[in-house]
């Protein structure tokens, strides 16, 4: 019998397929602690140099904090916007990579015993081979591009020769079926208004 703190082997599956379909935000997270690591640095040792009597190596902690509160001073408006737009476009890409999900690009195929991964351009490389067949086209005029909830199928037809959007829409939507993708993405095809000469 497994004891309580043991994990089970569908807790553990579940947490191998989020690792691998998931980005790690150890990047961010590594990149904030330099930021603040050298910030403190600094702070000490400008402390340590006015404590000890000693010229400042670029500004006091007292200096910076008046500088702070004089703004914006003399200080150019320019020079002010530009640093508060470059603070808020960090800031705001540090929000979104904590808050947003992340994902690769990469699905999970449904399997009742084993854990999947596949690469979606493994799934767009095997989703545009069925709309070839569907379309009766080369390789060169189709273009599958995947992502986490769509397909998108691009077909550039053979002038003269009509395709059914329904048909090719039918066979990958079949294929993504048949599969078994988690999520499962909502495929949509497109014709090309300008058909490619027949050899």
């Amino acid at each position: 019998m497994s004891g309580p703190t043991q994990e089970r082997p569908q807790d553990l599956d579940r947490h191998i397929l989020r690792r691998e379909t998931h980005s790690a935000r150890s990047g961010a997270a590594v990149i904030a602690a330099f930021v603040v690591a050298v910030a403190a640095l600094y702070f000490m040792l400008e402390s340590m140099l006015a404590a000890l009597g000693q010229p400042t190596w670029l500004a006091s902690p007292g200096m910076m904090l008046q500088w702070i509160a004089d703004l914006p001073g003399d200080t150019p408006r320019a020079l002010l916007a530009a640093a508060g737009v470059l603070l808020a476009l960090f800031g705001l890409i540090f929000l979104c990579h904590g808050i947003l999900p992340g994902r690769r690009a990469r699905h999970i195929i449904s399997h009742p015993r084993v854990a999947i991964v596949v690469d979606d351009e493994v799934v767009a490389s095997a989703l545009a081979k069925t709309a070839r067949v569907a379309a009766g086209v080369t390789r060169e005029q189709v273009m599958v591009v995947v992502s986490a909830r769509q397909v998108q199928v691009n077909v550039r037809p053979t002038s003269g020769i009509p395709l059914s959007e329904s048909q090719i829409q039918g066979a990958v939507e079949a294929q993504v079926a048949d599969m078994g993708l988690n999520p499962v993405p909502s495929v949509s095809v497109k014709l090309a208004d300008s058909g490619v000469i027949g050899v």
